[in-house]
C-alpha cells in the first residue's frame, strides 16, 4: 500500500508539472506571436492593447474561480475542463479571422491557464507532506521551461510553419494532457458533502493570509514590471539593440527557473527565513547592478541574479499558505493568487504612468520601493507564525 501511495503521488505531481508547463506557455504565447496576429488581423496600436489586455483578466477569473471548485469537486474535472479552454482558445487564435472574436479565445487561454496555475499548485501543496515550499518550487520549473521554451520554438519552427500551425499544435498538446488528467487517479475533494462558506468565510478575516496575499501583491507585479519593463529599460539607460535586451531577459527567466531547482533540492531543508532574506539579498545586488552597471554583460548579470532572487516568493509563501490551510488549500490559494494578479495588473499600470511622465529609469526606483515592502512584509508574517509557532 505505501508503495502505490508513493507512486499516486509522483504521478500526481509529475501531472502537476505537465499542466504548470501548459500555463508557462499559455502565459507567453500571446506575446510572442503579436507580430503575427496583427498583420493578420490589421490590428492598429489601440487593438492590440485592448486584445493584450484581456488575458490578465481572464487570469483573474480563472484564479477566483479555481479554488472553491477544486475544494468542492477535486482536481480531476477542473483540470481536465481548463485544458479544453486552452484547446479552444489557441484553436480559435491560430485560425480565427476576424478581430471581433478572437478576444474570446484570449479570454478562454487566460482562464484556463489562470485555473491551471492555482489547482496545480494547489494540489502539490496537498501531496506534500512536508518540504511544500521545495516541490512547489520544483513545480515552478516548469512554468520557467514553457515560459523559456515557447518563444524558441516558434523562433526555429517559424522557418517550415507558419504561427497558425505551431499555435494549433500546442492546442492539440493541451487536450492531450486533458485526456491524460482524465485517465488517472486524483487525491478525492477536500469538502465532498458541501462547500462550508461559513468556514470559508474566516479565512478573509485571518490576518496572516492577508499579509501573504498583500506579500504576493508586490511579488507578482515585481515579477511583472521585470517582465514587461525591462526591454524598454536596457534599449534606453544601456543603449543596446532590441534582439540583445530580449536575450538579457531571458537571463531573468533563466536565473528564477536555476534557483527554484536548486531551492527543491540542494536548499530543501533550509528555513523559510534564510531563504527569503538570502532571496532579499539577491534582489538588492540584481537591482545596484541594473541600476549601476554598464553593458550587455552587466544587463545579463544584474537579471540573472534578480530572477534567482525573485524565484522564492511564491513557493514559500504559496508552502506557508498549504500548511496553513490544509482543509480549504484550494479557496486559500485562490484568495491569494487572486490579489497577487490584481498587483501585477495595477502595479503594471502605475509604472507605465510613472514611465511616461517621469521616464523609464524610475523602474528601479519602483523595483527598490517593492523590495521595501517585500521584507517589511515577510518580516510580520513570520514573527506572525513564529507566535503561533507554526514555522
Amino acid at each position: 500500500m505505501k508503495v502505490t501511495m508513493i507512486y499516486r503521488k509522483r504521478l500526481i505531481f509529475w501531472s502537476a508539472c505537465a499542466g504548470m508547463l501548459l500555463f508557462g506557455i499559455a502565459l507567453i504565447t500571446l506575446g510572442s506571436i503579436a507580430p503575427d496576429l496583427r498583420e493578420k488581423l490589421n490590428l492598429d496600436d489601440l487593438s492590440a492593447g485592448t486584445l493584450f489586455s484581456i488575458l490578465p483578466f481572464g487570469m483573474l477569473t480563472g484564479s477566483l474561480l479555481f479554488g472553491p471548485i477544486a475544494d468542492r469537486y477535486g482536481y480531476k474535472i477542473l483540470l481536465s475542463v481548463s485544458c479544453l479552454f486552452l484547446f479552444a482558445g489557441f484553436e480559435g487564435i491560430a485560425f480565427a479571422s476576424s478581430k471581433n472574436i478572437i478576444a474570446i479565445y484570449v479570454f478562454l487561454v487566460g482562464c484556463g491557464g489562470g485555473a491551471i496555475n492555482g489547482a496545480t499548485n494547489a494540489m502539490v501543496a496537498d501531496i506534500s507532506e512536508r518540504d511544500k515550499g521545495a516541490k512547489l518550487s520544483l513545480l515552478g520549473v516548469f512554468f520557467g521551461i514553457g515560459a523559456l521554451g515557447m518563444p524558441l520554438v516558434l523562433g526555429i519552427m517559424k522557418y517550415w510553419f507558419n504561427f497558425e500551425v505551431i499555435v494549433a499544435a500546442v492546442g492539440i498538446i493541451t487536450i492531450i494532457t486533458g485526456l491524460f488528467f482524465l485517465c488517472i487517479k486524483f487525491p478525492p475533494p477536500k469538502q465532498s458533502r458541501g462547500f462550508p462558506i461559513r468556514h470559508s468565510l474566516k479565512l478573509f478575516r485571518d490576518d496572516v493570509l492577508i499579509l501573504i496575499a498583500f506579500f504576493l501583491f508586490f511579488q507578482s507585479s515585481f515579477e511583472g514590471i521585470t517582465n514587461n519593463w525591462t526591454t524598454t529599460y536596457l534599449i534606453d539607460q544601456f543603449s543596446i539593440t532590441q534582439s540583445k535586451a530580449l536575450f538579457a531577459l531571458s537571463s531573468f527567466v533563466a536565473g528564477m527557473v536555476i534557483m527554484r531547482l536548486l531551492t527543491g533540492s540542494i536548499f530543501r531543508t533550509v528555513s523559510e527565513k534564510k531563504l527569503l532574506f538570502s532571496s532579499f539579498g539577491l534582489i538588492f545586488i540584481g537591482l545596484v547592478l541594473l541600476k549601476t552597471g554598464a553593458g550587455f554583460i552587466m544587463a545579463i548579470a544584474g537579471l540573472l541574479i534578480l530572477g534567482a532572487g525573485l524565484a522564492g516568493g511564491f513557493p514559500i509563501m504559496l508552502g506557508l499558505v498549504g500548511n496553513r490551510y490544509s482543509e480549504l488549500s484550494g479557496t486559500a490559494f485562490s484568495f491569494v493568487l487572486t490579489v497577487a494578479l490584481l498587483g501585477n495588473m495595477l502595479i503594471n499600470y502605475v509604472m507605465g504612468i510613472i514611465a511616461k511622465s517621469y521616464g523609464i529609469r524610475h523602474l528601479i526606483t519602483v523595483a527598490f520601493a517593492e523590495l521595501i515592502m517585500l521584507t517589511i512584509l515577510a518580516v510580520i508574517i513570520l514573527n506572525k507564525l513564529k507566535h503561533k509557532n507554526q514555522i
